[in-house]
């Protein structure tokens, strides 16, 4: 697996996600004041659903399930996911991949067990900090830049303000008949169009984790 494979791989889970915020883009331009991309215009209700969006994530402490992911290739993998925030999120790839992610709070690691390739990069350069961070804010370091709604709830597609980068990340919220959402996928899109949808094939909130399931150290190598 290359270098961008990983980041790739790292950025299709995450994101944060994020987890939280970032999106299949908009051309919406850069302005004037130091290249920040301006933020569309939105109505009341999609006001709304933003705001809702980012009390919900805020909000989130403690949650476990299942995920499918498939990437630009349609190749899909399935696994575990366990969510402490801030900073840590754990992803275990079913076999025969038996990938392992996991963010301590300060650094993104992987290990792959196949290759017997250890990899880790600062937390704050991956799309899962901004899903991880201690404070979410969907209106300051992340640009939302369309909203969609449909019977079943809506979709927010964002972008990084900062790095002048292409692609995003769209959120897909699920509505719950008592008015709560679910944050139910996540599609990252690449500076080549390359997109990677991950699906939460279930999402329970709370569960008391040990520490070390977010400690991930690189392998002893057998001599």
């Amino acid at each position: 697996m290359t270098d961008l494979n990983r980041r790739l791989l790292l950025s299709g889970l995450t994101a944060a996600a994020l987890a939280s915020t970032a999106p299949a883009l908009a051309q919406s331009g850069k302005n004037q004041f130091g290249g920040l991309i301006t933020p569309p215009s939105f109505n009341a209700a999609d006001k709304g659903r933003i705001e809702k969006a980012t009390a919900y994530l805020q909000a989130l402490t403690t949650a476990q399930g299942r995920f499918e992911q498939t990437d630009y290739r349609g190749r899909k993998t399935q696994g575990n996911w366990f969510l402490s925030r801030p900073g840590k999120i754990r992803f275990e790839y079913d076999a025969p991949y038996a990938l392992l992610i996991v963010a301590d709070g300060q650094k993104v690691k992987m290990w792959d067990p196949r290759l017997k390739s250890f990899d880790e990069y600062p937390l704050g350069e991956t799309p899962l900090s901004l899903f991880l961070s201690r404070q979410i804010r969907l209106d300051q370091n992340v640009v939302v830049t369309q909203v969609t709604s449909n019977a079943s709830g809506f979709t927010l597609k964002a972008r990084d303000r900062r790095k002048q980068v292409e692609g995003g990340i769209a959120l897909v919220f699920e509505q719950a008949v008592n008015g709560g959402l679910t944050l139910r996928e996540w599609t990252v899109t690449d500076a080549q169009s390359r997109a990677t949808r991950v699906h939460l094939i279930s999402f329970n909130r709370g569960g008391g984790f040990k520490g070390d399931l977010f400690v991930l150290n690189k392998p002893q190598q057998k001599k």
